[in-house]
């Protein structure tokens, strides 16, 4: 974790006022609230705005679950986000990746574990990490397999997380009791 102590509070759901409970209720994971979102709970209107997107890309995107958690894992990974790593390697493995592909996500593109189309998602992870912008050449390898809406999401999914990121980081979110970071 980048920060020891949280720098805004992670608020239990007992001492919830009527406004947070109504933006985040239904946030439980595995029987839990989780940290993100009782972090969230500060800042209820947008927490509440946020939660209509960041669903949309968790849970009605066009992209196969796989495909999104191995975008979503790279994107922790490269941003040095422990939370979003811990919390996406248990949906990660819900969605198929195994522990080899979960360690593989650490090292990238180049490496056997993954097919032509994962290499090119990852490959479409760094580059919108590192330049913010896909090459024409990855482009066309992604349109290979995924129409425009999936490419679309694709974008998005890495653009969610990234911001995410600087979210988790930044504020200081803490590993819920039941994740394993790093």
């Amino acid at each position: 974790m980048k920060l020891s102590e949280p720098r805004i509070p992670a608020i239990h759901e007992d001492d919830w006022n009527e406004a947070q409970a109504d933006a985040l209720k239904n946030q439980k994971m595995r029987g839990n609230v989780q940290n993100i979102f009782r972090t969230m709970a500060n800042h209820e209107k947008l927490a509440k705005r946020w939660l209509v997107f960041a669903s949309h890309i968790l849970s009605k995107s066009s992209l196969p679950e796989r495909d999104r958690e191995i975008l979503i894992l790279r994107v922790g990974w490269l941003a040095d986000s422990e939370y979003e790593w811990a919390q996406h390697i248990v949906i990660g493995k819900a969605a198929g990746l195994s522990d080899e592909e979960l360690e593989a996500i650490k090292a990238g593109a180049p490496n056997d574990a993954w097919s032509e189309h994962e290499r090119y998602i990852i490959q479409a992870a760094d580059e919108l990490h590192t330049e913010v912008f896909i090459s024409d050449e990855t482009w066309a390898g992604l349109e290979k397999t995924y129409n425009t809406q999936q490419l679309m999401d694709l974008v998005f999914t890495c653009g969610q997380y990234r911001m995410l990121a600087g979210g988790l980081n930044s504020f200081g979110v803490q590993l819920d009791d039941d994740l394993v970071g790093f």
